[in-house]
């Protein structure tokens, strides 16, 4: 990332997916005003566990609510992609774009889901170093602001020391924050179900997804530490390449390479 210029303030973008007016993204906007100068550009409306969705099948429209405020009818990272190739939005490249504070834990698995975490991933993506704020839906997050703001000045600092693009995961405790500790990712296990119902016209649908079931988390990962009062900061890697299976893909990739028909070679 390349150090701002001397005597200006960072620049920040900020975005969410519970939507523009949604609490947690303007109590993050209050945090990072002590560090730098924020941009926001969120969703229209919630656009919870939307993953990295991009919206290609339809236009999207845009309001501006307030000076430097904004909202987009699409997706998480449809926001952080507009926000960086339409030039109306930001007066230069961001510095830094954080993501949240969501409402609702993203841990273990979640990531994988999260529309939070997607828009910090799509800035990532592009070189731009993202944080992703992630907090229980009733915990008061008053408390959380002087926190949010110690690591997003943290972050921006640190970010451009970085030999590659940083992004981190942050998840806020239900509770007084005994301190923070790095983690890795867990794995949640969800009470997986699906629930048939009946519309007043006949015709069937259905609701899919459970609540986190209770277990052990082990030590060591965001959800252990969570648990223990700890606000947990997860490291979340861009490579998705899995070394470990690349025998798999060999054997994969051998069962084509044997003699014989090879026309499809020449396809």
């Amino acid at each position: 990332m390349a150090e701002p210029a001397h005597g200006s303030r960072p620049l920040i973008l900020l975005t969410n997916d519970d939507g523009v007016h949604a609490r947690g993204l303007h109590l993050l906007r209050q945090a990072a005003l002590a560090v730098g100068d924020v941009v926001i550009v969120a969703p229209t409306r919630e656009q919870s566990a939307q993953s990295h969705a991009i919206t290609l099948d339809r236009p999207l429209r845009h309001i501006e609510h307030e000076k430097d405020v904004h909202s987009i009818d699409g997706t998480p990272a449809d926001c952080v992609y507009l926000a960086l190739y339409e030039r109306r939005f930001l007066p230069r490249k961001p510095d830094i774009v954080l993501s949240g504070i969501n409402a609702g834990y993203n841990l273990g698995t979640s990531v994988f889901y999260s529309g939070t975490i997607a828009a910090a991933r799509e800035a990532a993506l592009r070189g731009i170093p993202a944080l992703a704020f992630s907090a229980p839906p009733d915990v008061d997050l008053a408390p959380l602001q002087t926190i949010a703001t110690d690591l997003t000045r943290a972050f921006a600092q640190s970010a451009l020391h970085a030999a590659t693009t940083p992004l981190l995961n942050v998840n806020f405790p239900n509770g007084p924050c005994q301190g923070v500790r790095v983690t890795r990712v867990g794995r949640q296990v969800y009470d997986e179900r699906v629930i048939p119902r009946i519309d007043p016209n006949g015709r069937e649908y259905f609701w899919i997804g459970g609540r986190v079931t209770e277990g052990n988390e082990p030590e060591g990962t965001d959800a252990h530490a969570v648990m223990l009062g700890y606000v947990s900061v997860t490291p979340l890697a861009l490579e998705s390449t899995n070394v470990e299976h690349w025998e798999t893909a060999g054997q994969v990739a051998n069962a084509l390479s044997h003699e014989g028909d090879k026309s499809w070679l020449e396809r």
